[in-house]
């Protein structure tokens, strides 16, 4: 395998390039020699997915604070890339340095959710990594797992040498000493092992055997180490004493959740009965309100982000929620930076917390009822009434929401049609609510998820429905709601399936999952590339019956995981389900008595509520504030001034695969993160006040962009702004001049480009430049939303010049609203040549000029 090459080898070739290029904004960058530990963190999915993704960037910070340690990422590659790689013989690398992946020490990998483990093995399988523990011996990096899913490893089990339960940010740096003084020692694998298992919270799954009835259950699971009987989730005691995103990672390519989060708590208490992140990250754990704004304030500052989200389960349990969110507001509202609650619970979303939302931009509003009857809920302990529904959607409508989503389940134990039903009842009158509060349009989203039984929750005994009473329930619900004003959307029942084989599988999974990925399984959760069929036909072949993995359990079964614990006592679990059964509320511990779940000691694992009573009284407090003044909706920039500056900038390198519109991004935030202030769009989606040039063709280079801003104030000092700018430039940007201008935007222009062709000009070739010159019409064929468009290129090319058999200098002529033609484009057009085969050319803009 080829160890090292140039991303020039691979960039051009695949979609969406950006999600390989690294380079992002507080990105570290060690010399490795000059560090004595070497870790790679893996998020098991395509970058804008795993960039979205709170611990890997955590533990990433963490690592990287100590001078000895060199922490990099790498995120699983589309199919593109893959195959790209395959076929050139080269290895999965880091962002940060392009390094192989085999030459870490430590290769991490999340366990987010079920349906990304075939990306695992894609991941290892690239990098030259064995996939199997057993087939690694100590030349290999450990391969350490950790995330959500850590709390039932088994279908996965066979991959990992240790795997992480619980909260990581204590436990990866013992795990890297511990690794660090092994390699030191020159220790065999096993012995590496013993050692990892001697951390609290590391579970090494070789150190366990299950034995499997002739049914497929499991008859015991053998400890092989009696030193190490049951593996005990870590439990991180203080959020506070953590602050590890003050340098946020800011991604340079757009990512789903593109904004800064500041985790406000951890741990929900409220008892959902379904709910496993409720089980996995008890107790709840409150940041201060101090501690929440100087997050917020500093990460704001080094990143420029324009959204900042509080990050919780449910962020509307944060106990100083009244106060913490008005302080946010007004420090914020005026840039334009909104905040958002990606995680509120019906009843604690009161009409002063919209009011200050609303504030900046109306982010999304989402509640979720989880069923549709008071009766199911009951039976989920979910907590919430109707009314409490229907309250808060009448305020969000009459503060302006146009738009709601409601979240339900299908398939809860106990579940009867009446509940069903009352979905589409609850969705009617949610929409009339919305007539009736506000005018113009209200749309209800109506989101469909099948239930899920998973491990360590009451309802990990349950039943999962199957996938025909999903598509049965799905199309019930088809027919009951109305088309108009209700949309109606569903997770699909054939994923469904698959993640609740995987949620309570076993360690027979795990051929499975190497059969179904040989025959071409890959990124499982994207519709786009699921095929439940590839792993039928593999189940068939490891004669496996998915079906079964979908069973009710026995409260006396032993379960694949058993010998884990989150920490909260089987019993308390069992009771529960009892009292599912009954009807029965079990209240949060945070405001009543405990419920002796098992998990706390009451010493260094206990509930950190700040101040519940200061939250309830500042509430009431803020409520009579709200009502005396007018909440500002518009950022507070002197729309009345005007002062114009054309930045001039260069893009070279890597960065020129980047899209126009991710340049745009990373403009807004330079902006923000140097100080420079622009006015502000009007209106719903208020935005910075710059235009830029036109949109260069991804790949290509340029001494000569630009981009008008408008600013409320002049500047005072061009040349301090230009320095200020470009200290917070990604590497390949630099400004290069800042002058007055008008605001104007060129309307045509000539742009001048050299282009270093790579396959270089067969000598027949230089006859098709001077053919195309001497003809006055040129016709290209595009085609455009299946439509063939014809194009007429030769007006739009004002010069070729040829310098050699592999460079040339070409001139063309764009206008504003106009098709054009790009560079690589119109040299392929002439040499009658495919533009794939050209990728791999250079292409540099070198100036323009208004015509």
């Amino acid at each position: 395998m080829k160890r090292n090459f140039e991303q020039r080898e691979t960039l051009p070739f695949v979609n969406k390039p950006g999600r390989y290029l690294g380079h992002e904004y507080n990105a570290s960058f060690k010399n490795w020699d000059e560090t004595s530990f070497h870790c790679a963190l893996i998020f098991p999915d395509l970058y804008e997915i795993g960039m979205s993704h709170q611990g890997l960037q955590i533990l990433y910070h963490i690592l990287n604070s100590h001078e000895q340690i060199l922490a990099e990422r790498c995120y699983c590659p589309a199919k593109d890339m893959e195959e790209l790689l395959r076929s050139r013989d080269l290895p999965l690398c880091s962002l940060e340095s392009n390094r192989p992946l085999q030459d870490f020490d430590l290769v991490g990998i999340t366990l987010p959710y079920e349906l990304c483990y075939t990306n695992i093995l894609t991941v290892l399988d690239l990098a030259g990594i064995p996939l199997r523990s057993r087939e690694r011996d100590e030349t290999m990096p450990i391969v350490l797992g950790g995330g959500s899913c850590s709390l039932n490893p088994e279908p996965v089990a066979d991959f990992f040498d240790a795997i992480l339960l619980g909260d990581g940010e204590e436990a990866i740096l013992e795990i890297a000493e511990c690794i660090r003084l092994a390699k030191v020692d020159k220790l065999q694998k096993n012995k590496i092992l013993e050692k990892l298992a001697a951390i609290p919270g590391v579970y090494v799954p070789s150190l366990y055997n299950p034995v499997y009835n002739d049914d497929g259950s499991i008859a015991e699971i053998q400890i092989l180490n009696p030193d190490f009987p049951v593996v005990k989730r870590r439990v991180l005691s203080d959020l506070s004493k953590l602050d590890h995103l003050l340098h946020p990672l800011v991604p340079n390519s757009k990512i789903v959740h593109d904004r800064l989060g500041v985790e406000v708590a951890r741990g929900c208490t409220r008892g959902c009965r379904f709910c496993q992140a409720g089980i996995i990250y008890r107790p709840v754990r409150e940041r201060t309100p101090e501690q929440i704004f100087d997050l917020a304030n500093t990460g704001i500052e080094n990143s420029g982000f324009n959204e900042l989200a509080l990050l919780s389960l449910s962020t509307g349990d944060y106990s100083c929620l009244a106060t913490t969110l008005p302080q946010l507001m007004d420090r914020f509202a005026s840039e334009a930076i909104s905040v958002s609650m990606p995680s509120m619970r019906v009843g604690t979303l009161t009409q002063d917390l919209m009011d200050q939302i609303k504030r900046v931009r109306k982010t999304g509003f989402t509640l979720a009822p989880e069923a549709g009857s008071e009766r199911l809920r009951r039976v989920i302990n979910k907590g919430i009434s109707e009314e409490d529904l229907l309250t808060t959607s009448r305020d969000a409508f009459g503060l302006g929401w146009k738009v709601m989503k409601l979240y339900f389940m299908i398939g809860l134990p106990t579940e009867t049609a009446e509940d069903i039903d009352a979905i589409i009842e609850l969705a009617k009158m949610t929409k009339q609510i919305g007539n009736q509060a506000a005018r113009g349009r209200q749309q209800i989203n109506v989101s469909i998820g099948t239930f899920v039984p998973k491990p360590h929750t009451p309802f990990q005994w349950e039943g999962q429905i199957s996938m025909e009473k999903s598509r049965e329930t799905i199309n019930h619900l088809k027919k009951g709601l109305p088309r108009k004003g209700i949309n109606l959307k569903w997770h699909d029942p054939e994923q469904s399936f698959l993640e609740g084989v995987f949620s309570r599988g076993d360690r027979r999974l795990s051929e499975l999952l190497e059969t179904v990925w040989k025959k071409g399984a890959r990124l499982d959760g994207w519709s786009d590339y699921f095929d439940l069929r590839r792993w039928q036909e593999a189940a068939n072949e490891c004669s496996l019956k998915l079906d079964t993995y979908l069973r009710p359990r026995n409260l006396d079964e032993i379960l694949p995981w058993q010998h884990l614990t989150s920490g909260v006592d089987e019993s308390f679990l069992k009771q529960e389900l009892s009292k599912a059964h009954a009807e029965a509320y079990t209240p949060d511990c945070r405001y009543h008595d405990c419920q002796k779940c098992g998990l706390c000691d009451f010493k260094t694992i206990q509930p950190v509520v700040i101040d519940r009573k200061r939250g309830r009284e500042t509430k009431i407090e803020n409520k009579q504030k709200s009502d005396q003044k007018v909440i500002s909706t518009e950022p507070q920039a002197n729309e009345d001034t005007h002062f114009r500056y054309t930045v001039t900038y260069s893009r070279m390198g890597d960065i020129c695969y980047l899209g126009h519109l991710e340049i745009l991004q990373i403009v807004f935030r330079v902006l923000r993160r140097a100080e420079i202030r622009t006015n502000f769009s009007k209106g719903f989606n208020p935005s910075p006040k710059v235009s830029f040039g036109p949109a260069m063709p991804v790949g290509t280079q340029s001494l000569a962009e630009y981009f008008v801003m408008d600013l409320p104030a002049p500047l005072d000092n061009l040349e301090e702004a230009k320095s200020k700018l470009n200290k917070q430039m990604p590497p390949g940007l630099e400004v290069l001049d800042i002058a007055l201008s008008n605001g104007s935007i060129p309307q045509k222009i000539i742009s001048s480009y050299h282009i270093t062709l790579h396959p270089a000009l067969q000598a027949r070739e230089f006859a098709l430049f001077k053919q195309f010159l001497a003809t006055d019409r040129f016709i290209v064929k595009r085609i455009r939303k299946r439509k063939i468009k014809e194009i007429n290129i030769r007006p739009l090319v004002a010069g070729i010049e040829i310098n050699d058999n592999s460079t040339l200098s070409l001139e063309l002529i764009s206008k504003a609203s106009e098709a054009g033609v790009k560079p690589l484009e119109a040299v392929a057009a002439i040499l009658e040549k495919d533009q794939q085969e050209f990728l791999a050319s250079v292409v540099l803009k070198t100036g323009w000029k208004e015509l």
